[in-house]
């Protein structure tokens, strides 16, 4: 019995740790999925929406956290309490994303791995059963270190995800699982493949008064997109620095073009009092979110292939 209690504690410690550090390399996935499940089609709590980011950070770090303690054996009692908290929050969520079929990943591994709804279900359901064995023998948790030095690993580990996720919010993930990552290729991402499965890229237009420019667009050599995916939400701080990299990619043959989701009159006045030299085409928000986590953001192409991206305070980076 002691052994499979050790066992169990390094399968969820781990799990945890894993779960954790996927999404916290992109908490800004995380907010857009707390904000899915906030909105009033699922769980209809739109009050909360707006503090959808601070509570994924807060989860996102409680997990690594507590997994952390849990494999060295830091405040047993404490920790597995927590955990059970968690998963039982957890297994909430996704039983009501798969039985009322709502959220059709809960993104619990982030970006990195995709699991089916009723998949997520039944992993919570072990998970939550190990937590559960693991709590009725704590006396069999002990520290495998010194009781200071398993604290330290415990505030090494905080400190450790805080700092990563300052910095994926100041700049971009530190690990992109996106379909369109950098080296990824746009055209090639919406190939379906032979076994029928919705491909990777999809609702991807770029589409002005008439047309869909994508195509033409991702057969270009040089082609810069300025991705904003809500003009009314963005840095408007960025837009002096958004129209320096633009003249300077027009002036050295890139074709430049603006990306939103917003309505016309916005991009209008936009473009009027920045003097911003190239156009604004639509496409879809879901599309630009997942593109790029900044708003603004810029994204480089070169026949589709994706060979940069910045967020806007990091535009002295690109490489024309």
């Amino acid at each position: 019995m002691k052994i499979l209690i050790q066992i169990a504690r390094i399968i969820v410690g781990a799990l945890f740790i894993f779960s954790g550090f996927v999404k916290l390399v992109d908490p800004i996935g995380s907010q857009y999925k707390f904000e899915e499940y906030f909105s009033e089609g699922v769980l209809n709590l739109a009050f909360l929406i707006p503090y959808a980011l601070p509570f994924a950070i807060f989860l996102i770090v409680a997990e690594i956290v507590l997994g952390f303690a849990l494999l060295v054996g830091w405040k047993a009692k404490f920790t597995v309490n927590s955990l059970k908290i968690i998963i039982l929050f957890f297994l909430f969520l996704t039983w009501y994303s798969a039985y009322y079929n709502k959220v059709t990943d809960c993104g619990c591994f982030g970006d990195a791995i995709k699991l089916k709804p009723w998949e997520t279900f039944y992993k919570d359901v072990v998970l939550t059963v190990l937590i559960f064995f693991i709590g009725s023998k704590l006396k069999w948790i002990k520290p495998i270190f010194t009781k200071n030095n398993t604290g330290l690993i415990v505030l090494f580990s905080l400190l450790i995800s805080c700092a990563i996720t300052y910095y994926s919010l100041a700049h971009l993930p530190i690990i992109d699982f996106r379909a369109y990552a950098i080296g990824k290729n746009i055209a090639e991402g919406m190939e379906y493949k032979e076994d029928g499965e919705i491909p990777p890229v999809h609702d991807f237009f770029l589409e002005d008064a008439q047309n869909d420019l994508a195509p033409k667009i991702l057969k270009m050599d040089k082609a810069m997109l300025v991705i904003m995916s809500s003009l009314e939400k963005s840095d408007y701080d960025a837009f002096p620095e958004i129209k320096k990299i633009a003249d300077q990619a027009i002036a050295k043959g890139y074709n430049v073009y603006g990306v939103s989701a917003s309505f016309s009159d916005i991009i209008q006045r936009t473009k009027d009092k920045f003097n911003l030299p190239f156009e604004i085409l639509f496409c879809d928000e879901t599309t630009l979110k997942t593109m790029i986590r900044a708003n603004p953001g810029i994204m480089i192409l070169n026949k589709g292939t994706i060979i940069a991206k910045k967020n806007w305070s990091d535009l002295e980076d690109i490489k024309l």
